[in-house]
């Protein structure tokens, strides 16, 4: 009926403009509107590829036009101040006002329901303390590091060149350098814009091998050694998996390798850059810390660890089997949750794939608890870190410091558009269009930067003190609670309960804990 009723109009209105501008002329400019219309109602109905246009004619892009501003009409006009996903309205505004050095004071009480199912707090005390500023920093490196860091508590969590814009990496680094905390590099290798700023370095090592191996993608010592004796690197990190897609490959287009990606990955110009999705330098947990072993030598003795997201328990719990049966422990673990980004993913790994954050870490902190040996190396948290309290709730869980990512390009500008994987990032963050990417300023968002750490920090080690202690290493799961659905609250060590120390060397073990350990194997996952 539509398409009948458009040809009829069609053919009337051609009659008629063709009629009437014998009599007036000026009627003919109204074809240089009718006809293109006209045109484009053919075309929707003999080839458009969409029903909608075929059966609506002209009038149906309407609702494309609609469709496609329909993010930005929800995040302008319709999302509530705590409805944003993955990150709301508060606490991207939280964000902005601390890197901006603004006011980030909140009036006329809390805008949360603290009845709400989910809601979390801490206990203060009467007899709160002052923490000193030392307290902000803690030493990495176990006895067999010769180079220990000193590293702030909260840090840049890893994120490539490549995924990232040159200008966003520059503007990063340089902030770390202004607040005196580490920048992770991703997986995507060391590029001139990590170095650019001179903050100091986490070198993070994928299964790509990206900056540091052969042409054809096995790990090449000469050219880690060359990356990993550079003055600024501090820490080097294996990662065996993200939480944003565990167990998956990294892919770069074609589109976007050029001769500097391809310089600084060594990888082939024009072809696709699919990272494998496990390492091909070891396959075994036992393989795996003679590696870290390795590294650790090749660096000089600098902190080695790794990064991963929980998945099979029994799986980790091997590597720990490895670490009592080598004698080799990395010096630290990065634990990352579900919950992390990345700026393109496949969806079903992202919604359906590893174990949150809290749940893994402290899964993490107890199996170490119970082996006797997590007072030998560090813990680091990885995913939904925004606040201070976020830190507070992380450390009171295990972790010893806590990486951040999606939050730093809040504070460089990033407005959750969720376009990190089509390359038209709007701030020019996540992009490789150079146009785009002058966006960001850099002499102004390094301060941005640094100004967010340092107001994160500060708010941080002030919870701390509002609770009564002078260390956030006397943090714990029990000053921690969460509503539930009865209405009451459980502390986080309820939630989370901690295997005892040892209790994995004993032959009493928890029943949540006993299978996966008589399962764990260190000489396969």
């Amino acid at each position: 009926m539509m398409r009948t009723v458009f040809y009829i109009v069609s053919a009337v209105a051609l009659v008629v403009i063709g009629l009437v501008s014998f009599a007036w002329p000026p009627i003919l400019w109204a074809l240089v509107i009718v006809v293109p219309l006209i045109l484009i109602g053919i075309y929707d109905i003999l080839w458009a590829g969409h029903n909608v246009l075929h059966n609506y004619p002209v009038i149906g892009h309407l609702r494309y036009a609609l469709e496609f501003i329909s993010p930005e009409i929800h995040q302008y006009f319709i999302e509530s101040n705590e409805d944003g996903k993955p990150y709301n309205r508060l606490q991207r505004h939280l964000v902005y006002a601390r890197a901006q050095a603004a006011v980030d004071t909140q009036p006329f009480g809390t805008q949360r329901d603290l009845m709400d199912v989910g809601f979390i707090r801490a206990s203060h005390s009467l007899a709160p303390k002052e923490v000193p500023d030392s307290e902000a920093r803690i030493v990495v490196g176990g006895t067999e590091c010769k180079k220990p860091y000193s590293a702030s508590r909260l840090n840049i969590s890893a994120m490539s060149f490549g995924a990232l814009s040159p200008t966003a990496i520059h503007a990063l680094n340089a902030g770390a350098r202004r607040g005196n905390f580490a920048h992770n590099t991703g997986e995507g290798g060391l590029s001139p814009y990590h170095l650019a700023g001179g903050g100091d370095i986490i070198f993070q090592i994928g299964t790509g091998y990206f900056g540091c191996r052969t042409p054809e993608g096995k790990f090449d010592e000469d050219k880690f050694v060359g990356i990993a004796n550079n003055e600024v690197v501090r820490m080097i990190e294996i990662k065996l998996s993200q939480g944003a897609k565990p167990a998956h490959g990294g892919v770069l287009p074609a589109a976007k390798v050029d001769e500097e990606i391809s310089r600084i990955r060594g990888v082939p110009m024009g072809q696709d850059v699919i990272s494998p999705p496990a390492h091909t330098t070891f396959s075994t947990p036992e393989g795996l810390l003679q590696w870290v072993a390795r590294l650790r030598e090749l660096s000089g003795g600098k902190p080695i660890g790794f990064k991963l997201c929980i998945g099979r328990r029994h799986e980790f719990m091997g590597i720990v089997k490895a670490m009592l049966e080598t004698g080799i422990l990395p010096d630290f673990i990065t634990v990352d949750g579900a919950e992390g980004g990345t700026g393109a993913a496949p969806f079903e790994f992202t919604d359906r794939l590893g174990v949150p954050i809290n749940e893994g870490l402290s899964f993490v902190q107890s199996c170490l608890v119970g082996a006797s040996l997590r007072d030998e190396l560090r813990l680091i948290a990885s995913g939904k870190v925004v606040t201070g309290f976020n830190m507070v709730e992380k450390i009171s869980l295990g972790a010893d410091m806590c990486n951040v990512a999606r939050p730093m390009l809040f504070a460089l500008g990033c407005i959750q558009a969720v376009r990190c994987n089509t390359n038209t990032c709007p701030t020019g963050i996540a992009t490789q269009d150079r146009r785009r990417a002058k966006a960001v300023d850099i002499r102004s968002r390094q301060k941005r930067v640094a100004n967010f750490h340092n107001a994160t920090i500060e708010s941080f080690l002030d919870l701390v003190g509002a609770m009564g202690l002078t260390s956030p290493a006397q943090l714990s799961p029990d000053l921690i609670y969460q509503r539930v659905a009865d209405e009451t609250e459980r502390a986080y060590d309820e939630i989370y309960p901690l295997l005892e120390p040892g209790e994995l060397l004993g032959k009493k073990i928890n029943p949540a804990y006993a299978d996966h350990w008589a399962r764990a194997s260190a000489q396969a996952f």
